[in-house]
């Protein structure tokens, strides 16, 4: 049963990955600048959801731009079959697969501009921790709500406290960011918190550890941290599953 779950869904996550490009070009832009409307040859961006989403294809002429959709159609499905195999069929499954694009998207954008856009970041914060609530009226939820929302305010708390400190070494964005990935980490538990937003930090020390090294950067040059920030909350919420 387990085996067919994690099938589905990652057939899900991979139809999923196929819509994310047109978004990734339309937010992939600076603070400065209004969302992209418009192909690169200067057609309208028409379709699914107002041109939202989809292909990263001029439905005009046929002009291919952005990203391309392999990377995120892997990236979507991986991420869906991994959450699927570790979670099991609870109700909190069904949040994580929900969210589980739109976090690969968040990653794509703050990879792309080193930029988390607020139409992304509120939202999804206010739609996991709703959905969660929704999640611990069922008898085999794993987790706890209360806890979880707690655990999206004490991250964002302490997020904003480094982004306060240090405004250069970390945007907003990852503040808001922070209170998403706190709500799912803390509905497995404060361990699994602790884990989730510790390995953010590893990894991308690793990462800037690696780049200099390589010397495609030096001390002070931007790294966003979102993909990082997204990748840690995983494991964290694989090993929460795990654990449940």
């Amino acid at each position: 049963m387990l085996t067919l779950w994690t099938a589905l869904a990652a057939w899900y996550g991979a139809a999923a990955g196929l819509l994310l490009p047109r978004a990734v070009y339309r937010l992939a832009v600076d603070p400065d600048e209004p969302w992209r409307a418009h192909c690169p040859y200067g057609h309208p961006l028409d379709g699914v959801a107002r041109g939202w989403w989809g292909r990263a294809r001029c439905g005009a002429c046929g002009g291919a731009y952005g990203p391309g959709e392999p990377p995120s159609v892997a990236a979507c499905a991986l991420v869906c079959a991994l959450l699927a195999a570790t979670v099991g069929v609870r109700p909190e499954l069904g949040v994580w697969l929900l969210a589980a694009p739109f976090a690969v998207l968040l990653a794509a954008v703050d990879r792309a501009v080193n930029r988390l856009p607020d139409v992304l970041t509120l939202p999804l914060a206010a739609g996991t921790a709703a959905l969660l609530g929704l999640a611990a009226l069922h008898p085999d939820a794993a987790g706890s709500w209360p806890r979880a929302l707690l655990g999206g305010v004490v991250l964002a708390g302490v997020y904003f406290v480094l982004f306060f400190i240090n405004p250069s070494g970390m945007g907003f964005g990852d503040v808001k960011l922070a209170l998403t990935l706190g709500v799912a980490l803390g509905w497995y538990g404060w361990g699994v918190l602790l884990v989730g937003a510790f390995l953010g930090f590893l990894l991308l020390a690793a990462y800037g550890a690696v780049l200099l090294l390589r010397g495609r950067a030096e001390r002070g040059t931007e790294v966003p941290f979102g993909p990082f920030m997204v990748l840690g909350a995983l494991a964290g919420v694989v090993l929460g599953g795990l654990a449940a």
